[in-house]
């Protein structure tokens, strides 16, 4: 079940965030903000959890690319699922409900930066609509480590159009 998430929803979230961060392909993160941290990062919309049997598996959620009001329809996506869980479609089905959350709520364009060695979530944006623009070159390190990104976006073909 996809649900919206709650403060309460703070512990899984997070863990799961870990969980990600650990795989070190998930993103240059190194470690997991607390939850007022996240919180402010976040749009206060468009943050969905899937939940089965009371436990949150995997959790989506959209941040502002910009304060600046010209870019106020424009959020990058962030979408993590239990590595416990992988490849039961819980993803796609979050990515489905987010794109619609998001134009809900006035978003026009998504993005994402994604590792090159993520095939999974390469191959998840893509069948959402996504195109890869770019990529990034040695844009940051991890670990001391050099990595390059790729960037995907999605405008929306119902708003700002």
């Amino acid at each position: 079940m996809i649900r919206q998430m709650t403060a309460e929803d703070a512990v899984p979230v997070l863990e799961i965030y870990r969980k990600g961060l650990d795989t070190g392909d998930a993103s240059f993160e190194m470690l997991v903000p607390d939850w007022e941290t996240w919180d402010a990062k976040h749009h206060a919309f468009a943050r969905l959890v899937w939940e089965y049997e009371t436990r949150v598996l995997g959790w989506a959620a959209l941040t502002p690319v910009s304060t600046r009001h010209c870019y106020r329809g424009v959020a990058e996506i962030s979408i993590y699922v239990d590595i416990e869980c992988l490849s039961r479609g819980i993803g796609n089905r979050l990515l489905t409900r987010l794109v619609e959350e998001a134009e809900a709520h006035g978003i026009w364009t998504l993005t994402s930066s994604i590792f090159p060695e993520n095939q999974a979530t390469r191959r998840l944006h893509l069948r959402h609509g996504f195109r890869e623009v770019g990529i990034r070159q040695r844009i940051a390190q991890r670990n001391d480590c050099w990595r390059d990104t790729l960037i995907f976006e999605r405008r929306s073909s119902t708003v700002g159009t």
